[in-house]
């Protein structure tokens, strides 16, 4: 007796209960991450205004060098969740040694780069005479923990692609009770100071490191996968990561453009888009946790052959995106007196954020379509096609942005240019993802 194929409605339920049960967990790990500098600058501080503004410059280029190898969780996620759709599981993990062992290559090269030049990198910064020490103190120790951060990006891609994104969720918590634990007991129990900071964050990351690998290790000893190096391997990881590395190079000199153009408005303007910067790069954790379970879901579809799946479920999640981005918006209308209170309480300051803060709130259901087929065709393992259409994002949103001092409009008009880099997002996403380019189903790509 054959099946009833399943009715539209529900493939709908079950594609719901899928993005419920990957995003909700990846959301709470996606915050957990900028909790540990919150936690660092909130020991830190009490040390004194020189130390805390040295972990200011220090965190920016540690968080700069590590999300410039994001696409060690992202090309593995759509890697492994091909695998895994495809049933083979010993593969799939095989595939995400790889990408551990891609990670472990790269921080012991940017432990030689950054180690030697730390004073130099902290002065390009523009670090203040009083607080370079601390900086270049907090960022050689820290960057002994680099290797760590960027294992546990590989292996979190790695048990995302399993369709697991609970583990991350409980290993970024422990790691977090970790290190506000272990940079109390250094700053102030040891009398360290910012350097028993950064000795407890390399400690904390070094520990959810070790989580991870425990994990991949027992599963690749449970199906039988190698666990040793393999060149080839790790030269295919490199090579699938280049195009997601050249999009996410261009994403952050978006931001960093962006930043430039307010610094040049004024000390009020630089500091209202701090606020709505800080807004917009919380919502968009909400956003990315959808866009981690299309890259998971949409991998394990087109490793199983089933193109209609991965059709249906793209689908749904742009849904999800229009939907989650018109919550997000509304809530940042009501809220936004409430929030710039939290931050300021200069009314010049207030004054140029409020529009801002619309401009944002008109912009999340866009922002909403724009994560989740981001994180769709990132499944689909379309990096040369991602890393081509944020070249051409960057390359509309530069002279744009660059002319709003001149042309006038304020921080207004700068997150305007923001919002118009969001639609030439869009729109190239949305080109892609109607061609169905993207459907290429098999084992690999």
């Amino acid at each position: 007796m054959t099946q009833a194929p399943a009715t539209p409605e529900a493939t709908r339920r079950k594609h719901d209960r899928e993005i419920i049960a990957l995003a909700v967990p990846a959301f709470g790990a996606l915050v957990a991450e900028p909790l540990f500098v919150m936690a660092d600058s909130a020991i830190v501080g009490h040390l004194g205004t020189a130390q805390l503004a040295g972990l200011g410059v220090a965190s920016a280029l540690l968080t700069t060098a590590v999300s410039i190898f994001v696409f060690l969780a992202y090309a593995t996620t759509g890697a492994v969740a091909r695998r895994v759709g495809a049933g083979d599981l010993p593969a799939a993990i095989r595939q995400g040694m790889d990408g551990i062992w891609l990670a472990l290559l790269l921080g012991a090269a940017v432990i030689a780069a950054v180690l030697p030049t730390a004073p130099a990198l902290v002065e390009l910064f523009g670090a203040s005479d009083t607080a370079a020490p601390y900086a270049t103190t907090y960022l050689r120790i820290s960057a002994l923990g680099i290797p760590a951060m960027l294992v546990v990006l590989a292996a979190t891609g790695v048990l995302r692609g399993l369709q697991d994104t609970r583990t991350p969720l409980y290993v970024a918590i422990a790691g977090f009770v970790a290190n506000a634990a272990l940079n109390a007991g250094l700053v102030y129990g040891a009398d360290l100071g910012i350097a028993g900071s950064a000795w407890g964050t390399v400690l904390a990351q070094c520990g959810m490191a070790a989580a991870y690998l425990v994990v991949v290790v027992r599963g690749a000893r449970r199906h039988g996968a190698s666990l040793r190096p393999d060149a080839a391997g790790i030269r295919a990881s490199a090579q699938a990561g280049v195009p997601l590395l050249v999009r996410t190079l261009s994403l952050r000199a978006v931001l960093m453009i962006a930043t430039a153009v307010a610094a040049r408005l004024g000390d009020a303007d630089i500091a209202a888009h701090q606020i709505v910067l800080s807004l917009w790069s919380l919502l968009a954790f909400a956003l990315d946790a959808i866009a981690i379970a299309g890259q998971a879901i949409i991998g394990r579809c087109l490793g199983a052959n089933d193109a209609q799946g991965a059709r249906a479920a793209c689908r749904r999640m742009v849904e999800w995106g229009i939907a989650v981005g018109v919550a997000l918006g509304l809530l940042v209308v009501i809220s936004r007196p409430l929030f710039l209170s939290l931050f300021t309480g200069d009314h010049i300051v207030k004054d140029a954020a409020l529009p801002a803060l619309l401009v944002v709130a008109l912009s999340q259901p866009i922002c909403g379509v724009v994560f989740v087929l981001d994180g769709v065709l990132m499944g689909a393992g379309d990096g040369p096609y991602l890393a081509w259409a944020m070249v051409l994002t960057l390359a509309v949103f530069a002279p744009v942005a660059l002319l709003v001092p001149t042309l006038g409009g304020g921080l207004t008009a700068l997150w305007g240019a923001m919002t118009l880099m969001m639609l030439v997002r869009l729109l190239t996403l949305w080109l892609r993802a109607r061609s169905g380019r993207w459907v290429v189903i098999g084992a690999s790509r």
